[in-house]
């Protein structure tokens, strides 16, 4: 039994402000435009049978404009970043730069009072093994880029620092197929790479 999970990282909240820790910000003009841009690449992606986005309002938004209808899953949600959330990394750094550095260097630390990047890890890769199975189903999530780095750090096994090394950009996809403690991170071909096979 296999299941195919395609991620889809949600648009830009906005693209002239910089990201911030939890950033429940709508989107925003540029963000719509980004949508509508990536919309016929991505419809395709529509067609899975189990649907799904975090419940940040990006998340929800960018499902919506791609026609995935989505239903929210709070395991999707972005770590619990307590009295950092809403501030940059910056501005974090600038009020406790002691803490701000156990935090990088520590995956267990939670100084801001939230989730660490364990947990958080573990959380998302709970939600991944507990989606319904059958053979060949293929679902759909719409999700922060930090919840999709999470869903493949705990996919592929890999030191919970590992996290600070992968790079998820607005509208990105990412799939792994398996099962519950059993997946692989999957790559496919673009449109214009079918097209010429």
């Amino acid at each position: 039994m296999s299941l195919r999970v395609t991620f889809v990282a949600a648009a830009r909240s906005s693209s002239v402000l910089p990201e911030r820790f939890e950033d429940d910000r709508p989107l925003d003009q540029a963000g719509w435009g980004e949508v509508e841009r990536a919309a016929q690449e991505l419809l395709p992606l529509a067609a899975a049978e189990l649907r799904y986005c975090s419940p940040a309002p990006r998340s929800r938004a960018t499902g919506d404009g791609l026609g995935y209808a989505p239903l929210v899953q709070l395991g999707l949600r972005d770590c619990d970043m307590g009295r950092w959330r809403g501030l940059t990394l910056g501005e974090a750094m600038a009020r406790e730069p002691e803490a701000v550095d156990a935090w990088l260097a520590d995956p267990r630390a939670t100084p801001h009072g939230g989730e660490s990047l364990v947990d958080f890890i573990t959380r998302v890769g709970g939600w991944l093994d507990t989606r319904p199975l059958e053979d060949g189903c293929r679902v759909v999530a719409v999700a922060e880029p930090s919840v999709i780095r999470a869903a493949l750090v705990y996919a592929l096994k890999a030191p919970p620092t590992t996290y600070w090394n992968i790079d998820v950009r607005p509208l990105s996809t990412a799939t792994v197929t398996g099962r519950s403690g059993r997946w692989h991170l999957r790559f496919d071909a673009t449109t214009a790479q079918r097209s010429r096979a």
